[in-house]
């Protein structure tokens, strides 16, 4: 199972380029839905304009990402008249996919995790300030820590507990993960033109097919022939 954090970016581009972005987003998801690959929205930063994204950032979780991402990261290129701007002369727009460095998540571990026994303040009446059942789970690495005194049963609280500690602890994977797609992705603010691995076109944005042409093979062939029989 792969992890793969990628964002789709306009860069310093005009808003053209965030319509693109949401463009070429929704196209992506569709194909991400069509294959076993898991994906979550990280962050997204809006454009200026009503349905334009200036960047998006993707969590991908699955197996063949890396072959499935060949023909997605770099640069795209939409070629089309700005209907923003429909006197402007440019017809070529383009958006950057990076694959964004992620950092391992930090997993529960039963022996990063302390727990302490402490007096229910609860319902209960005297009972329950008589014993010990309330439980305070402490994922030591990061300092994350929760209280749970619904049961009376001290085992029962601890079971709890660590289940509630995942949860915080998954937030907190996805919080840093946020703050590190923002820091990243300012660094791929300047796009490279040129080479572009996916090409769309037109208002309705076709993807652009490239014709296959035989007529160079053809004509190599011919000679081939042609020195074969002199």
């Amino acid at each position: 199972m792969e992890t793969k954090i990628i964002v789709f970016t306009a860069g310093k581009g005009p808003v053209e380029c965030s319509w693109v972005v949401a463009k070429t987003l929704r196209i992506f998801l569709k194909q991400v839905l069509a294959t076993k690959i898991q994906y979550k929205i990280l962050h997204r930063e809006l454009g200026s304009e009503n349905g334009t994204i200036q960047s998006v950032s993707i969590q991908l979780e699955g197996l063949e990402i890396a072959d499935f991402l060949s023909h997605w990261l770099g640069t795209i290129q939409w070629i089309g008249t700005s209907t923003y701007r429909k006197h402007h002369k440019r017809k070529n727009w383009f958006i950057g996919c990076y694959e964004i460095e992620s950092t391992a998540a930090l997993q529960i571990d039963a022996k990063d995790v302390r727990f302490q026994a402490m007096r229910s303040s609860g319902p209960g009446g005297q009972h329950a300030n008589k014993v010990s059942s309330a439980i305070r789970a402490i994922h030591q690495p990061t300092g994350i820590q929760v209280v749970v005194m619904k049961s009376r049963s001290q085992h029962q609280n601890k079971k709890n507990a660590l289940l509630l500690l995942r949860k915080k602890v998954a937030s907190y994977n996805d919080a840093q993960a946020d703050v590190l797609v923002k820091k990243q992705w300012q660094q791929q603010l300047q796009l490279e033109r040129g080479n572009a691995v996916q090409v769309f076109r037109g208002s309705d944005f076709k993807q652009k097919k490239q014709k296959k042409t035989y007529k160079r093979k053809r004509a190599q062939l011919k000679n081939d022939l042609r020195n074969l029989v002199e």
